[in-house]
């Protein structure tokens, strides 16, 4: 298959370029040459933000299909996809489960109510961004022919959010690591590689419609399941003190920033780590363990030095080593 990946050079998207590559695919990179793109795939340079002169170099060409990760002004996409509608057989948009309306309830399924978004969006909060990205999508390529990746939490090598990274280098540095319990509560993420893989399947197949995508929301994993993957996977000695969400919630640590992945019992929990995947699991989406996803992770850490991507327009994660020290000692003394 001929395959088209805006964007392409970084964490979901160079995920998608290399599993195309492994298929023998052949793949066009439409980016803005920050990055270089996976060996093999054919350079297209561009960028989306400078209006319509900026995708002159897709002006030419077919392909079987467009995967794209976009995920700011749904404008961008509205004007790709419609340059893009009669010479691509298929889009793929790579959205977000920030679509349903908040809260979304446990077990939340496709058919969930959804946030408002326009495709003629310029710059708007996450999730009518990706909203907004289904509707421009889905307007120039037609139900048929598009498909809407809904993704919820991503892990795995190239992650340039640092959620992952963060818990690796921590660990790594050993000693007495503050770990958000429950031990056995579920998380649910999906690997980066298990994602790019079911796109690419569900494309090939001519899949339409949106699909939640990751893990099962039991039985894959746990937070004590990862931070122990991590522990084995640096050879640290660290020490995981498992501690109550209410008391960490007390102390003032913060879920999900300075605790990635981390979420106490609540809506926002069952909003990110329940979700009803079983029209992907259906379709053929397969879930690596956890063990892997962590090691491949640390592997590709380390090749970098310890020192992962960071994206411009996300904050960083993590709690610095002074901040926990004191939330460890607040603990203590309780």
């Amino acid at each position: 298959m001929k395959l088209l990946m805006l964007g392409g050079t970084e964490f979901v998207g160079r995920a998608v370029v290399e599993a195309a590559l492994d298929r023998g695919w052949e793949v066009t990179v439409f980016h803005r040459g920050r990055h270089a793109p996976p060996a093999g795939a054919r350079s297209l340079l561009g960028d989306r933000t400078a209006g319509p002169e900026g995708l002159a170099a897709l002006a030419g060409g077919s392909w079987d299909a467009v995967v794209d990760t976009w995920s700011a002004a749904p404008s961008a996409v509205r004007d790709a996809a419609g340059l893009l509608a009669d010479r691509v057989g298929r889009y793929a948009y790579v959205s977000s489960r920030s679509v349903y309306a908040w809260p979304p309830v446990a077990g939340l399924a496709e058919d969930g109510p959804l946030v408002a978004g326009s495709p003629d969006d310029g710059d708007v909060p996450y999730a009518e961004a990706k909203r907004g990205g289904e509707l421009a999508a889905g307007a120039a390529f037609g139900a048929d022919r598009t498909l809407f990746v809904r993704a919820g939490l991503i892990l795995g090598p190239y992650e340039n959010v640092g959620r992952l990274p963060w818990w690796l280098n921590r660990i790594a540095r050993g000693g007495p690591v503050l770990a958000p319990g429950p031990a056995e509560s579920p998380i649910q993420y999906v690997d980066v590689r298990d994602l790019a893989a079911w796109t690419l399947d569900a494309v090939a197949a001519g899949l339409s419609g949106p699909y939640n995508l990751v893990a099962p929301p039991a039985g894959h994993a746990t937070m004590g399941g990862l931070l122990d993957a991590c522990v084995r996977a640096t050879g640290s000695g660290a020490e995981l003190r498992w501690t109550a969400p209410e008391e960490l919630l007390a102390a003032g640590a913060e879920p999900w920033t300075e605790l990635p992945v981390w979420l106490p019992p609540g809506e926002t929990y069952d909003a990110m780590h329940t979700a009803d995947v079983s029209r992907a699991l259906a379709a053929g989406l397969r879930c690596r363990p956890v063990a892997e996803t962590v090691a491949d992770t640390w592997a590709w850490l380390e090749s970098l030095g310890g020192v992962a991507p960071q994206r411009p327009d996300r904050p960083g994660v993590g709690l610095p080593p002074e901040r926990e020290a004191e939330v460890l000692a607040a603990l203590a003394g309780s």
